[in-house]
């Protein structure tokens, strides 16, 4: 059997792990949906879940909100609109700002992923973070404010200061 290297190498490959671990939740995620019988990627909802939150958002609060780059969020929020989950509009208040809204369509969605869909992925999760020791939404929030606070380039650096 081949060694696990990127799990043997621990902190060295750390980002690497929690890439695939991401991934692993995306696709299993997307059986979920696919099973529904819903038309729509696991990459997509947080952007519903996000409008939906907080009303009419622009593509850079959307991309703040779901934390990607703009043209990330550009690209999704365009098969969004093909699908007809999402509305584009110019703001009522400046004529250059355009706000992402959800269609009739895009909310009947998420009130019916919010009862019957939401519920059951985010129970899963955490029956599989269930014997956990620690609380892991806190702990990667704590890794997310630590690297936005200092990058790991500045990390050695920065110890090396104080």
């Amino acid at each position: 059997m081949v060694e696990d290297v990127v799990r043997t190498l621990g902190f060295l490959c750390m980002g690497s792990r929690l890439r695939r671990i991401g991934e692993r939740l995306q696709a299993d995620t997307q059986q979920v949906i696919d099973e529904a019988g819903l038309s729509i990627q696991a990459g997509q909802y947080p952007f519903l879940a996000a409008i939906d939150r907080s009303g009419p958002l622009t593509i850079g609060e959307l991309a703040q909100a779901v934390g990607i780059t703009q043209p990330g969020a550009t690209r999704t929020i365009g098969q969004l609109l093909e699908l007809g989950y999402v509305d584009m509009q110019p703001a009522p208040d400046d004529q250059r700002r355009r706000l992402v809204s959800l269609t009739d369509k895009g909310q009947d969605l998420v009130d019916h992923s919010k009862k019957m869909l939401w519920p059951r992925i985010a129970a899963a999760v955490a029956d599989l973070c269930g014997d956990l020791d620690g609380p892991i939404l806190e702990q990667l929030a704590t890794i997310e404010d630590g690297l936005a606070a200092v990058p790991l380039a500045r990390r050695n650096a920065a110890k090396e200061e104080r």
